[in-house]
C-alpha cells in the first residue's frame, strides 16, 4: 500500500520514523512519502520536505511567513494527488494538518491522525472539525480517550511512543560520554530550552543566569538537530556551560536534574527519571498577549500546562510559568532538585507511575497494527 505521512516537528519525526518501522512489518511492500525529518529518511520515506523549514512559532512569526505557510500548503496538496495514497497519515502539528485533513477529506482519501493535537488543553473547538475529517484518531495519553468520549468520538489509546524509545536506547556509559563530547567530570544539569529560534532566544538566557549560581554543576544544553550553531554561541562563553548537539536523550540518561521548556521534553526528561523544572515564558508585547490570551482559554480547562502533571492530575514537578520564572525561582527549585534527597525520590516515585499510566512498550507496533487493520477493513471502500 502507499502511505502519505507528514510531520512538522523533530518530535514528529521520531514517532513517525518508529511507526514507519512497524508499518514495514506489516506491510512488506509499503511505499512511503511524507514530510519529516532525517530519522524518518532513515527508514526509507521518500522525504518531499524537511521539518526545519516548516518551524514557525507564535503569531508574528507566522504571519511574517504567512506567503511561504500558504505556498508549502499549495504545494503539499498537489503532491498527495499526485502520489495517491491508500491513507494519509498526519503526526501532531496541527496548524498545518487539519488543513490537509480537510482537503484530503474531500478528496477522498482515508485520513488517520497519530499522536493528537493538544484539543483537551485549547482549541477544543477543533474536535468537531477532528470528527469530520478524521477517519481514525490514535491518542497516546489515557486522558485523551476519555476527553473525546465527552464530544461522542471514539479514539485509540495506543500509549506513548517515548516509552519504546527509551527502553530500546542502549547508551555509552557516563565515562564515555563525558569523553566523547569533551565534558568535565562534573555531575550534568541537562539545560533543554527548546528547539525554534524564538524559544532558545527567551529561555536560554534565564537559564545560564541560573546555570553561573551552580559552579560545581556542568548544564549541558541539548541542542536541537534543526537549530542553527549561531542561536547558542552567547551562551557558551561560561565555564560550565556547554552543548551536545542531537544527543538529547542520551544527555537526559546522566543528567542529575534538567531545566525544561514546556512541550514534549518535559515527558522526555520525566521518562528518563530526571527530575527537572517545567519552565515557560512569552518575552515582547505579542508574546505576553498571547500568553495571557492562552491562559484565559486554558486556565477554564487545566490546572497544569506540564505534560507530566496533567498525566498524573497533581503537581508531580515544579512549573515556573510566565512571571513566576525568574532566575531566583529557578535556582531555588533547583537548589531543592539537587540537594533535597527527599523532594528527588519523591519525584522520581511519580514518574515510576507515569510508565504505567502511559500503557508501557510498544506504542508504535500497536498504532501500526490499528492502521493496518483499518485500511484491510476499509480496503475496497471509498470515503465520501
Amino acid at each position: 500500500m502507499k502511505y502519505y505521512i507528514i510531520a512538522g516537528e523533530a518530535s514528529g519525526d521520531l514517532h513517525a520514523s518508529n511507526l514507519v518501522k512497524n508499518i514495514r512489518l506489516n506491510d512488506g511492500n509499503a511505499e512511503i512519502r511524507g514530510w519529516g525529518g532525517d530519522l524518518m529518511q532513515k527508514e526509507g520515506v521518500t522525504l518531499v520536505k524537511h521539518y526545519r523549514d516548516l518551524a514557525f512559532m507564535g503569531f508574528a512569526e507566522v504571519i511574517q511567513h504567512l506567503p511561504e505557510i500558504l505556498k508549502n500548503i499549495k504545494f503539499c496538496k498537489s503532491d498527495i494527488l499526485e502520489f495517491n495514497p491508500d491513507v494519509l497519515i498526519l503526526v501532531d502539528y496541527p496548524g498545518f494538518n487539519l488543513r490537509i485533513a480537510k482537503f484530503a477529506k474531500q478528496a477522498g482519501f482515508k485520513i488517520v491522525y497519530y499522536v493528537s493535537p493538544q484539543v483537551w488543553a485549547w482549541k477544543s473547538s477543533r474536535v468537531h472539525l477532528i470528527k469530520e475529517v478524521v477517519d481514525k484518531m490514535l491518542v497516546i495519553f489515557p486522558f485523551e480517550k476519555t476527553f473525546y468520549r465527552k464530544y461522542n468520538y471514539e479514539v485509540d489509546f495506543v500509549g506513548h511512543p517515548l516509552l519504546d524509545v527509551i527502553n530500546q536506547s542502549p547508551y555509552s556509559s557516563l565515562k564515555d560520554f563525558l569523553k566523547e563530547n569533551n565534558l568535565p567530570d562534573k555531575p550534568i544539569v541537562a539545560l533543554l530550552p527548546g528547539s525554534r529560534h524564538q524559544e532558545i532566544q527567551n529561555m536560554l538566557p534565564l537559564m545560564r543566569d541560573t546555570a553561573l549560581r551552580f559552579p560545581t554543576y556542568q548544564f549541558v544544553i541539548a541542542g536541537a538537530p534543526s537549530a542553527q550553531k549561531e542561536w547558542y554561541a552567547d551562551f557558551l562563553n561560561y565555564p560550565n556551560i556547554s552543548i551536545v548537539s542531537g544527543k538529547t536523550y542520551e544527555l537526559l540518561s546522566h543528567a542529575v536534574a534538567g531545566l525544561i521548556t514546556s512541550g514534549t521534553a518535559t515527558m522526555e526528561a520525566a521518562l528518563w527519571g530526571v527530575p527537572e523544572v517545567i519552565c515557560y515564558r512569552a518575552k515582547g508585547l505579542a508574546g505576553t498577549i498571547s500568553y495571557h490570551l492562552a491562559k484565559r482559554l486554558i486556565g477554564k480547562k487545566l490546572k497544569f500546562i506540564g505534560i507530566v502533571n496533567l498525566v498524573m492530575e497533581k503537581e508531580v514537578v515544579k512549573e515556573l510559568i510566565q512571571h513566576e520564572l525568574t532566575v531566583d525561582n529557578l535556582s531555588n527549585e533547583l537548589k531543592k532538585l539537587l540537594d533535597d534527597a527527599d523532594y528527588r525520590e519523591r519525584i522520581i516515585r511519580e514518574y515510576k507511575l507515569i510508565n504505567e499510566k502511559l500503557g508501557g512498550p510498544g506504542a508504535s507496533a500497536r498504532a501500526a497494527k490499528v492502521i493496518a487493520d483499518f485500511l484491510n477493513t476499509n480496503k475496497n471502500t471509498t470515503i465520501a
